[in-house]
């Protein structure tokens, strides 16, 4: 009966693995359920070159950067009020080196530090309510909509210093509530999504000054499809708006409006381990967001 469950749990499996910086993720299969009592321990490494930084919603334009990411992930399935839930723990490591034009001025950085950790939970609302192995294995032979919200916390654990612009931390908690939604195409297809919006804590420490910053609107659409054997891929894209700052009593600056296009590759090895791979590049970009990406995740389960 386990091996039962465990194989088909890689059928349909993956996490929102959150390696990636604030408001740009790129995470199908974040609603999918698995069977009550499932864990997953996650190694990530990302390698991302462009106008990137550690934290996507800093106002720095023109920005060059090559930034390594090491990510750490855990998550656990469990039942909450009769619904299927999970809980992801997150933390990253970055190092690289990043360098732009700000008024006028060179400046240039190398980082190696922990980057901000992270926690987010879910929960099905429709479709996919708590379930054992046998129910599991049923909803895989017969996808049903589903629909599901999530919370995703950033805590300001990330080694920050307030006299330079490039920074692994970004000195703030920032949140973001988000809805998903599942919807089967047809056998071996879904369509997958979220919308979500990120809210943002002052840092009352940035250049000596108070930095606060608007929401940024988010969302997310990826299209998946399972070829055989457990193996699937999803072709995905992204979007994300918003998050003007202000700086001390400066004036509100340009806001975010990027758009990123990606390709996710999910191969099981066997019964408790998998490999997934993935890709994105910019599409739209005004700040912060004209990079490419390309990341490999190793998964244990059990």
């Amino acid at each position: 009966m386990r091996r039962a469950i465990t194989d088909v749990f890689f059928v349909l499996l993956v996490l929102a693995v959150a390696a990636t910086p604030q408001a740009q993720e790129l995470a199908p299969r974040a609603y999918w359920p698995a069977p009550t009592g499932t864990n997953v321990a996650v190694m990530s490494y990302q390698h991302s070159q462009g106008d990137v930084l550690v934290d996507a919603s800093a106002p720095i334009e023109g920005a060059e950067a090559t930034l390594d990411f090491l990510s750490l992930t855990y998550q656990r399935t469990f039942g909450l009020f009769d619904r299927t839930a999970s809980l992801q723990i997150n933390y990253p490591f970055v190092q690289g080196d990043a360098e732009a034009m700000i008024n006028g001025e060179f400046r240039e950085r190398s980082i190696s530090a922990g980057a901000d950790a992270r926690a987010r939970l879910a929960i099905n609302l429709m479709g996919a309510p708590s379930m054992d192995g046998k129910a599991f294995r049923e909803l895989v032979a017969n996808p049903e909509p589903i629909v599901g919200a999530s919370v995703l916390v950033s805590a300001p654990t990330g080694e920050y210093d307030g006299d330079k612009l490039f920074n692994a931390g970004s000195n703030r908690w920032a949140v973001k509530p988000a809805v998903g939604f599942i919807v089967p195409i047809s056998h071996g297809w879904l369509f997958e999504g979220e919308i979500g919006t990120w809210f943002y804590e002052d840092n009352d420490d940035y250049q000596s000054k108070v930095r606060s910053q608007k929401p940024v609107l988010s969302s997310e659409f990826h299209l998946v499809h399972v070829v055989k054997n457990g193996t699937w891929f999803s072709l995905d894209v992204n979007w994300y708006q918003g998050g003007a700052a202000t700086v001390g009593d400066g004036a509100e600056q340009t806001e975010l409006k990027n758009s990123r296009a990606g390709l996710t590759l999910l191969h099981p090895l066997n019964r408790h381990h998998a490999i997934r791979f993935a890709a994105s590049t910019a599409i739209e970009s005004k700040i912060a967001g004209d990079f490419d990406s390309v990341s490999l995740s190793y998964m244990y389960i059990w």
